[in-house]
């Protein structure tokens, strides 16, 4: 809920969706280029990158890379082809695993150590190959395609006797031509229509000199920390964060607090199932980024073949807004942004980018800082078990608060202030049955909600933007340990609803507004299924609505929305 005098954003959004569905026209056929009945190969229902109607430039970064140890691979980037401005920039990769045996990998794709794509692999069978496709938009990075790059390609992999499965990829930038009207406003209250104006990395670089791509951060106290000398004209400040949890922490939603370490047999990991990415400015607190509960598909291979879980293959940045802190950062001074993981139980590997949007009327702009009520979480745990031999009952973790950051910036059109309200909601229950006589886990059933709103208001000269804004990613993992007959000797099913909405009002008037919804269901149990469904909506008033399904690790069915959106 969002605070007394502000309207709620789930009435705003109910009341445009209604809108957006009663103007909507009728779902197309499907795309049997991407969904084949009866195929065993890798396939999400995830809708492809919109792009404009008219045919793109395209950049190879790599062809036929083959990952078949931990060497970084290289290529090299030169704007030259394809000279802007643009209207749109798409990252794409097509990659494929041999069949035999091989774990899942994690796959990084960077230039100039900004990330433009990561993401995990499916797992391969004795007599499957899986293949697939990812896109991202990199619109918004734009101005690191002007110059030449250096980019890497990381995807550890083992390749023996035991490990057999070859991985090989390639790579892409789409380059759409920016037609017409090439000039941008720079208003900063408007929505910007072109990319950011500077783009930079955070790095971690270690004691030799070297860069880790991505960082690693094995405990709470660990960093991504960069300190730079910015421009003095910014007007806007984002950042784009992933977090990917490995190692003990891959399943930390279903993690115990450090106390009950004596009955934690199955997962293994502790400091309660609370993680939170937290972002500083010189040691201050400037923002967080939820840590979204990917499912790779090593956690019970049986589950994801051929669906796997929401954003697997293709994890999706969270982008938070640094804008009240621009006028600090315009101050001429070196200046430090760092993030860390809350409960980081070893470990996160994790990126982040820095895009600033800058004046182009100023050489310097001056302003402050206004608000800023962010602290640190303080999750509150409760336990609720009963007996020795056998241990019941439920452990949970909660943490919510409210605060509000705001600043302002003086430009030649006059003062313009941001101010941003979030809510942090979370709460995880692991309801366990557990048999410390024999040390075994008879049921943990996990259970997690987590969600950021958020409410940012810009007011300027023009009058009052006010940018409403949901993020939520609630799981549910039922694991019954131990199964005999199972393949892996226990069963686990498993669902997912990743959804974010954003609603955009410029001065009471409706100017954007999108929703997602991407939920993802699987169990291993005989017969082992799955499904996936993805909806979008925007203000255009177009539709993505697709749902597919598999049954014994085969497609069994696909919906009738299916059909690719490709052109704006």
């Amino acid at each position: 809920m969002f605070p007394s005098g502000r309207i709620g954003q789930s009435t705003l959004v109910c009341a445009y969706l209604l809108l957006i569905l009663l103007c909507a026209g009728a779902s197309q056929a499907q795309d049997s280029s991407r969904f084949q009945i009866g195929s065993s190969n890798t396939v999400t229902a995830d809708p492809p990158v919109p792009r404009p109607h008219h045919e793109p430039c395209v950049v190879q970064l790599f062809s036929n890379f083959q990952f078949v140890n931990f060497d970084v691979h290289n290529y090299q980037f030169s704007p030259d082809q394809c000279p802007g401005p643009w209207e749109k920039v798409v990252f794409t990769a097509d990659f494929n695993v041999t069949a035999g045996r091989q774990f899942d990998r994690t796959a990084v794709v960077n230039m100039g150590f900004v990330n433009l794509y990561f993401g995990t692999t499916p797992e391969p069978r004795s007599t499957l190959s899986p293949s697939w496709h990812v896109e991202r938009d990199v619109t918004d990075y734009g101005a690191l395609f002007t110059s030449s790059q250096t980019g890497h390609v990381i995807l550890g992999n083992i390749v023996n006797s035991t490990f057999t499965g070859v991985i090989s990829g390639s790579a892409a930038l789409e380059f759409y031509p920016k037609h017409g009207n090439n000039e941008r406003g720079n208003d900063h209250e408007d929505d910007r229509a072109h990319p950011a104006d500077a783009v930079y990395p955070l790095k971690q670089v270690n004691s030799d000199g070297s860069i880790n791509e991505p960082a690693f951060l094995h405990t709470p106290t660990d960093q991504l920390a960069t300190t730079f000398a910015l421009p003095r004209n910014i007007e806007q400040v984002y950042l784009d964060v992933i977090a990917q949890s490995q190692i003990n922490d891959e399943q930390w939603f279903a993690c115990f607090p450090d106390d009950l370490n004596n009955i934690n047999a199955f997962y293994g990991c502790g400091h309660t199932a609370f993680r939170e990415t937290e972002v500083t400015i010189d040691g201050t607190p400037a923002g967080v980024a939820p840590v979204s509960p990917w499912i790779y598909t090593g956690f019970l291979p049986d589950q994801w073949a051929p669906i796997p879980g929401v954003q697997t293959l293709n994890f999706v940045p969270y982008r938070v807004n640094l804008t009240p802190f621009a006028a600090l950062l315009n101050d001429g001074q070196p200046h430090t942004l760092a993030l860390n993981v809350f409960n980081d139980d070893d470990y996160f590997a994790v990126t982040a980018s820095l895009l600033l949007y800058l004046d182009p009327e100023s050489t310097q702009i001056s302003g402050g800082i206004l608000q800023n009520t962010l602290t640190d979480p303080s999750p509150q745990v409760t336990e609720n078990l009963q007996g020795t031999s056998i241990v019941t009952g439920t452990i949970g973790v909660t943490s919510k608060r409210q605060y509000t950051i705001a600043g302002y910036i003086e430009t030649p059109r006059g003062r313009i202030t941001t101010s941003i309200w979030q809510q942090q909601d979370f709460s995880a229950t692991q309801a366990i049955d557990f048999d410390t006589v024999n040390f075994t886990v008879l049921n943990q059933n996990t259970s997690l909600a987590t969600k950021l709103s958020s409410a940012t208001t810009v007011s300027s000269r023009k009058g009052t933007n006010v940018t409403y804004e949901d993020f939520s990613f609630p799981l549910t993992v039922d694991v019954t340990f131990p199964v005999p007959s199972a393949r892996f000797g226990f069963t686990v099913a498993t669902t997912q609803n990743y959804r974010t909405s954003k609603l955009v009002l410029a001065n009471g008037t409706v100017r954007d507004f999108q929703s997602v919804s991407n939920s993802a269901k699987a169990s291993d149990v005989s017969p082992n299924s799955s499904s996936q469904h993805y909806t979008l909506f925007d203000q255009h008033g177009q539709i993505y609505d697709c749902a597919i399904a598999s049954q014994n690790n085969s497609l069994t069915s696909v919906s009738e929305g299916c059909s690719d959106h490709q052109r704006q």
